[in-house]
């Protein structure tokens, strides 16, 4: 692979992350966090501030998800949701929205004031902007949403680039920050207050009696505890919710560098058909940006080097020269109406928590999931708890996204199926992958720099769709629900739990 596209996550190469132990013993506790993301973090340091016994499991290294991929906004902002919302849940649901959001960025704030954590803090406005005539109505309409909701904002004709501009929407006083180094600090206080947290132990079934929960390791190792908090982004343990056919897995690219011209400052999204973020931060003793965007629907689409050089022209072109050191992508869900889901993980199951379905907002929202659920532990009751419930179901816009998301289910079902693989296996170069014939077969094969062949099967072990080649990430990627796998089949991301078939030894295959 061109060496270019290798994933380089500015956060998470700039920040120095103590090693946790794996779970080595069965033991008990009071609850359970599954995830070493925001949610998750931030849950087991508010129920260890109250006395609560918490053990956190992360099955690869703390942030190595999507928290640790963000553009790390922290804002009530997220592109033009409000107007949708008011239609949907009323006047009611979309002001609880906001403040909630808005009470999970004062948290932050006071928080890394308090603790006086060195996490990059800034207070930054937050701004959408229309670039085209065809989205100044959608813009114009979310100026009204704020006003019925009596949200703070002003209003702007231009940005201080040169990219086309007919108007924009400010919210005023947001913020931004370092994520990972914030929530190494919170880890460290968890520590401190007796909780615990093990990497590379991964969730892997879960057991539930009148009296206790049982999570099972994959190692065989067991945590009992009265509640779980699952934070793993898709969860691990469906209990019937059927989160496989509630959202939707996209990925989207983040490019970062120096940046040597001034800093407008201020946190910027577009709300055309294609979207644009874009934001300043310290970098190294200087300032950087970042530029996000080329977002689609997990393996599906055009390969990751394009949606990277499309950011990249589109920096050099509207922005200014910028030495890109960085870029990565990260994978977000999307639930039926937009809400996060956080609750209780189907109604069969009370004390199985779940958050998920940040819709790419994980900063503030994986927060206010924390407040929410951490709440509901103690026992301490919220008016807002059915606006966020994991089993809701508004016909308006649910049944439209099923249907949609369905019938794109079925389509790639069925393509994968009765398409054949491009190439022989003999004639797969080193470095890459691709759907191959080898003995009669249709198989996902990877030759590596070695020339050693890594071969699966294309089935995915969720419902059975056909895997897809990610060549900037080496993983096969399921266009069906967003599961990814390592290029000897194991699970990257779910909602799949089971690796995918190994075809034969790399020694037979080889040969």
């Amino acid at each position: 692979m061109n060496q270019q596209y290798q994933q380089k996550a500015y956060w998470r190469e700039s920040a120095k992350l103590p090693d946790y132990t794996c779970l080595e013993e069965s033991r008990a506790t009071d609850v359970v966090v599954v995830g070493g993301g925001i949610t998750g973090i931030t849950a087991a340091y508010l129920l260890s501030q109250k006395g609560v016994r918490v053990t956190l499991v992360e099955a690869g290294e703390l942030l190595s998800g999507t928290t640790g991929h963000t553009t790390a906004k922290i804002t009530a902002q997220h592109g033009a949701i409000y107007d949708e919302l008011i239609q949907h849940f009323g006047i009611e649901g979309a002001r609880s929205f906001y403040d909630h959001n808005d009470h999970a960025l004062e948290w932050i704030r006071q928080t890394v004031s308090q603790k006086k954590w060195d996490c990059n803090f800034e207070e930054q406005d937050a701004w959408i902007y229309s670039g085209t005539e065809s989205s100044m109505q959608q813009l114009e309409n979310e100026q009204k949403a704020y006003q019925k909701l009596d949200i703070p904002f002003r209003t702007a004709s231009k940005l201080p680039f040169d990219i086309p501009c007919k108007g924009a929407l400010v919210m005023p006083n947001q913020a931004q920050f370092h994520p990972v180094k914030y929530l190494a600090a919170m880890a460290e206080e968890i520590i401190a207050m007796g909780g615990r947290i093990h990497e590379h132990t991964k969730a892997a079934d879960l057991q539930e009696d009148e009296d206790e929960i049982q999570i099972i390791m994959e190692s065989g190792h067991a945590l009992t505890c009265q509640h779980v908090i699952i934070a793993s982004h898709f969860p691990f343990y469906d209990g019937l919710g059927l989160y496989f056919a509630k959202m939707k897995a996209e990925r989207s690219y983040l490019l970062a560098g120096k940046w040597s011209a001034p800093d407008p400052g201020g946190m910027y999204l577009s709300i055309d058909n294609t979207v644009r973020s874009i934001r300043f931060f310290s970098y190294d003793g200087s300032r950087g940006i970042i530029v996000g965007g080329e977002r689609h629907t997990t393996g599906q689409g055009v390969t990751t080097e394009h949606h990277v050089e499309a950011l990249r022209e589109f920096a050099h072109a509207q922005i200014g020269p910028v030495d890109f050191s960085y870029h990565w992508s990260a994978q977000d869900y999307t639930t039926l109406d937009k809400l996060p889901y956080i609750g209780a993980v189907s109604n069969r199951h009370p004390r199985v928590l779940v958050a998920t379905g940040y819709r790419k907002w994980g900063m503030t929202q994986g927060t206010m999931a924390a407040h929410l659920l951490s709440e509901r532990i103690l026992g301490i009751s919220t008016s807002s708890a059915d606006l966020f419930d994991p089993s809701r179901f508004h016909a308006d816009p649910a049944l439209k996204k099923v249907i949609s998301i369905n019938a794109d289910v079925a389509k790639h079902l069925v393509k994968g199926k009765i398409e054949e693989p491009p190439i022989k296996l003999e004639e797969l170069p080193a470095g890459e992958g691709s759907h191959v014939k080898w003995n009669g077969q249709n198989i996902g094969a990877y030759r590596d720099d070695d020339g050693m062949v890594h071969a699966v099967d294309l089935t995915c072990t969720h419902l059975g769709c056909s895997v897809n080649w990610n060549k900037a990430e080496k993983s096969w990627d399921c266009p069906c629900h967003g599961s990814r796998f390592t290029v000897d089949g194991e699970v990257l991301n779910g909602p799949a739990d089971k690796p995918l078939q190994v075809i034969h030894t790399v020694k037979e295959i080889a040969e």
